[in-house]
């Protein structure tokens, strides 16, 4: 059986499942109850300094996006960072510590960027045993607008600056989290290497309102008739979290650079994904917040078999398997050619292969009076759209053309142009002959 036990900037964890810092990670009793469900461990949510108490709304906090079963695809939360004292934290890490050495527990920290806050705040750290510290550079409500969370996290700057504090006063690994409200996250990511950082986690959540309330005519959630942008998560946010994971993990500057995916991970499937792109564990929070913890138990025996079918024997022989994989657009093989084929055993006749390629893309799939659907291949540009849309799984597949075989649509053989850089129409490429 794969051994999932995971070793995370020398943190050890008996899986790489790990609940973020947000609300089920808010005090003891959800942590206790996260480990005894078979959480690998958890990141506290985040603490501040005994500055100006974190006051948070008596409302609702959270708005939501469904799909048409009603299924959770996003979740929007306007919550602040913990708002009970300091010093309890401080005791129930302790204890939950002590209780659970084979743990990974991790504190999350935010306080004002100057350097005396961070110091003070970290030597009372000492005393938890805590594995390590996460520095959230990445809420984009309510702690930005007071110059803390995605706020440090735009400014590379800021980020290298604070990194070097905490590894000047601390003892513990240190882990940044990144913001997503940025244009290229790979700077910050490269500035938290360069002050020092053990690893970076990412994507925190995004910047967003995901409803209005068409009666009142406010935001939702929302609080005495007015409402604010929060932070955006859960499946509908994946990927997006898997391409700035891979930005870091392919990038010159960054390789090697430990990253904790985070970012609608919601099965094993979605945590295999971000670690075959790089990451070294995963850290979930609105799959436990829509099912509860032990949803956990589901995703540590999906990946173990999924590891057992692959022949991979630990969790370090999947991180960055396809890495090397991802690539620019303009190195896509242009010899790869194929057509759609629809198996009409399958076929239900629904038609909407047919309505959405005839009014949207290429009108490349014909249908009889019988309602029977075939693919015109002449048309057909191997967009992938009618898969896509079909209710059918396999249904429709790709056909792969192989070399020299003529391709209908365009009257040239297979194997003309190896990628965009030697194409013809590539202005570079003619400027070259």
């Amino acid at each position: 059986m794969a051994n999932l036990q995971s070793t995370f900037i020398g943190i050890k964890s008996p899986n790489p499942f790990w609940l973020a810092s947000a609300p089920p990670t808010d005090k003891e009793y959800n942590v206790v109850r996260a480990f005894q469900a078979g959480w690998g461990g958890v990141v506290w949510k985040t603490l501040g300094s005994e500055g100006p108490p974190v006051v948070n709304v008596n409302g609702p906090r959270y708005g939501a996006i469904w799909g048409a079963d009603r299924r959770l695809l996003g979740l929007n939360n306007i919550e602040l960072i913990t708002d009970r004292p300091l010093e309890i934290n401080l005791q129930e890490i302790k204890r939950v510590k002590r209780a659970w050495k084979d743990r990974a527990l991790v504190i999350s920290l935010m306080v004002p960027c100057d350097e005396e806050s961070w110091k003070d705040i970290l030597k009372r750290l000492e005393d938890t045993e805590a594995d390590g510290v996460e520095l959230n550079f990445g809420c984009p409500h309510g702690m930005a607008e007071r110059g803390m969370g995605s706020a440090v996290g735009q400014v590379p700057e800021y980020i290298e600056m604070v990194t070097r504090w905490v590894k000047k006063y601390s003892r513990m690994p240190c882990i940044v989290k990144l913001t997503p409200n940025i244009t290229d996250v790979r700077k910050p990511a490269e500035a938290a290497k360069r002050g020092g950082a053990d690893a970076v986690s990412l994507i925190n959540t995004i910047n967003s309102i995901t409803s209005v309330n068409l009666d009142t005519f406010a935001p939702e959630p929302t609080i005495d008739g007015k409402g604010s942008h929060g932070g955006y998560c859960g499946p509908a946010v994946k990927p997006i979290a898997l391409h700035m994971v891979a930005d870091i993990a392919r990038s010159e500057a960054t390789r090697g650079l430990p990253i904790s995916g985070i970012g609608g991970v919601t099965t094993w499937r979605d945590a295999a994904e971000f670690m075959a792109l790089g990451a070294g564990n995963v850290q979930v929070c609105t799959a436990a917040m829509t099912y509860g913890f032990k949803v956990v138990q589901e995703m540590i025996s999906g990946l173990s078999q999924f590891m057992d079918e692959k022949g991979l024997s630990s969790t370090a022989d999947l991180v960055g398997r396809a890495v090397p994989n991802v690539t620019d657009w303009q190195y896509l093989n242009l010899n790869y050619v194929t057509k759609a084929v629809i198996d009409q055993d399958a076929c239900i006749k629904c038609g909407r292969c047919y309505a959405a390629c005839e009014d949207t893309s290429h009108q490349a799939i014909a249908m009889s009076n019988d309602r029977t659907f075939t693919v015109k291949e002449e048309e057909c540009v191997a967009c992938n759209l009618c898969i896509d849309v079909c209710p059918v799984t396999n249904c429709i597949t790709m056909r792969e053309l192989p070399l020299g075989e003529v391709d209908k649509r365009t009257g040239r053989k297979v194997g003309t142009y190896a990628n965009w850089t030697t194409h013809p129409n590539n202005p570079a490429a003619r400027a070259a002959e």
